[in-house]
């Protein structure tokens, strides 16, 4: 057995989620968030959708494999707690935020993590969505070197209201 630690290129490539309705939870993931389109396997029996951001694969994977319309898994059981998805900036997390409210999916809270501003929601099927921006690796650590861990709520509409600034929130 080896305790070598994996390879720091590795990343999270793909989520793929079961859920209840595919054109539901495609107006969340597509219309909503704005993922594309790669690959839907309707036309040919498969109930999945495949989505990305640019030109990857798939970041996201939807699928009714177990039935369409079955019930959405207890959150009081382990299990998925959030996917999160990472945007480049601030400016881009507000135009997110902004476009999940112009679609009927507002935010649930914002929390100021210290290295990381995130939006918290939940998708159609009750799945926990993260949307963040990682601030500069200098402020992700306090002056004696230790991890900025925080949770500092604040109301998401000051993402909107203030794109550019990152003096705190």
């Amino acid at each position: 057995m080896t305790n070598d630690p994996i390879h720091p290129a590795v990343r999270v490539g793909h989520v793929h989620l079961r859920v209840v309705d595919l054109d539901r939870s495609l107006a969340f993931y597509r219309d909503a968030l704005g993922f594309g389109v790669t690959a839907d396997g309707r036309p040919m029996g498969r109930p999945a959708v495949f989505l990305a951001a640019g030109d990857y694969h798939h970041h996201i994977g939807l699928n009714t494999f177990d039935g369409a319309g079955a019930p959405p898994p207890d959150p009081d059981h382990a299990g998925l707690y959030h996917v999160a998805f990472l945007y480049p900036d601030r400016r881009e997390l507000a135009r997110a935020v902004q476009r999940l409210v112009d679609h009927g999916f507002p935010p649930d809270h914002a929390t100021d993590h210290g290295g990381t501003v995130s939006v918290y929601l939940d998708d159609p099927d009750g799945n926990g969505v993260e949307l963040y921006y990682d601030r500069p690796r200098e402020r992700w650590f306090d002056a004696d070197g230790r991890p900025v861990v925080k949770a500092d709520h604040f109301d998401f509409r000051e993402l909107i209201d203030h794109p550019n600034h990152d003096g705190g929130t």
